[in-house]
């Protein structure tokens, strides 16, 4: 290993990408090995290292700690002649009998009347979720994304049983909605809604990808999302409601015969239980809108992590979701109320989430905490346990760049501060 305080600003750069932590590459483009070495925290409370993380530079600093013991050992075992970068930014001359100018022994060097011989210490390193503030902790996404398909899957197979309990529209004709009073069935209403909705899902998708702690943001969504879907199972199975037009041509009942509905459920799946994709042809899943969760839920993640200043980027996605929405009521595919109480309750979890996630107190359980009594605390506290604090909005590549790329201008990472509330 090269002695840290021989390194040149590349090298700088590579290690801070090598550690996880390329976002502090612009702030340091111009930092050498020796100089990084004499990082402290007072660096951080000025630009530009006090705009890159939230957490003052703690992590960054425990690295340089762990850095400097293990060039301190670099720079005994060497046992280099003439003039040396010591630990502690200061520089000594190597003597050839071992011993530095200004008295440090460094190999072999004789300190009252004994030889020192160089000590090689294995300095264990603590647990991703002691060292980090916002542990990866991938494992626990993946949960989330089983336990969101697996609540996908249970809304189709329910889906499949309500349309058999569907009553035909000529037996019960559709209930009366005041929002169908008012506009007139655009048919075309519908596809918008379902554009809006797929686009509002690219756009996630990418931010997501870009987001330094897509791990927790990760599992936070599949999570949100996974349990309105159960929810959603749930408020259909037990209320059927008419289908509320006559427009709609639900597919022929199966009358128990399994295996075709097992392939009808499969066909739902596949084409992501879209209407423009053909694959949702059943009827009752009305209360309440799968649509209109999917068109709030993605936009109430959009804005919480992006900087506060993209406004016209949130503005956009909000017009995106209000239009999507707006539209499934003018299709006439979904009642007012199917509509209503799914932007309630998708909006309430949201923020309840979220608001338990940001409290350390409210992720334990006690009588002063009220929310700890919800069915799905258990499941929240596995995934949130580790994390501390406001998950900052910073932002890196999701694969390294190759190195000639590093040194292209407006190739470093890009960072975004978390605004204070």
């Amino acid at each position: 290993m090269k002695e840290v305080g021989l390194w040149s600003s590349v090298e700088v750069s590579e290690w801070l990408a090598e550690e996880g932590m390329p976002e502090y590459s612009e702030a340091l483009r111009n930092v050498d090995g020796h100089a990084l070495l004499q990082l402290s925290e007072s660096d951080f409370r000025n630009a530009p290292l006090s705009l890159v993380t939230a957490d003052n530079g703690h992590q960054l600093l425990e690295r340089v700690e762990t850095l400097r013991i293990a060039n301190h050992m670099e720079v005994h075992k060497s046992g280099n002649h003439g003039i040396s970068h010591q630990t502690n930014g200061h520089v000594g001359t190597c003597l050839s009998n071992g011993t530095v100018s200004n008295g440090k022994v460094l190999n072999g060097g004789p300190k009252n009347g004994f030889h020192s011989e160089p000590v090689r210490i294995q300095i264990p390193l603590p647990p991703e979720h002691e060292r980090s503030p916002f542990p990866t902790e991938w494992s626990k996404t993946a949960v989330a994304f089983i336990y969101a398909l697996c609540c996908f899957v249970t809304t189709s197979v329910v889906i499949s049983v309500v349309h058999e309990r569907v009553p035909s529209k000529e037996e019960s004709p559709p209930l009366p909605d005041k929002f169908f009073d008012l506009f007139d069935r655009v048919q075309w209403a519908f596809s918008i809604c379902e554009i809006n909705g797929m686009l509002l899902v690219g756009v996630w998708i990418v931010q997501w990808l870009l987001l330094k702690h897509r791990s927790i943001v990760g599992r936070r969504f599949f999570f949100i999302v996974g349990t309105l879907y159960l929810y959603r199972c749930v408020t259909m199975y037990v209320t059927t409601l008419p289908v509320p037009g006559m427009h709609f041509k639900c597919s022929p009942k199966l009358f128990g015969d399994y295996e075709a509905q097992l392939r009808r459920i499969m066909k739902m799946i596949s084409g992501g239980g879209l209407s423009i994709t053909g694959s949702h042809t059943m009827c009752g899943d009305y209360l309440y809108s799968g649509h209109t969760v999917m068109l709030t839920l993605t936009y109430l993640f959009i804005k919480e992590y992006s900087p506060r200043r993209f406004w016209w980027y949130h503005w956009i996605c909000l017009g995106l979701s209000a239009v999507g929405i707006f539209c499934i009521l003018l299709a006439h595919d979904h009642y007012t109320v199917d509509v209503v109480v799914a932007y309630f309750i998708t909006t309430r979890l949201f923020w309840w989430y979220h608001t338990m996630a940001n409290q350390q107190f409210l992720k334990q359980t006690s009588q002063g905490n009220p929310f700890s009594r919800v069915w799905w605390f258990c499941l929240f506290r596995y995934f949130e346990q580790n994390v501390h604090g406001i998950v900052p909005r910073n932002y890196q590549l999701p694969v390294p760049l190759p190195f000639p790329w590093r040194l292209l201008p407006g190739s470093r990472v890009l960072y975004s501060r978390l605004e204070s509330h």
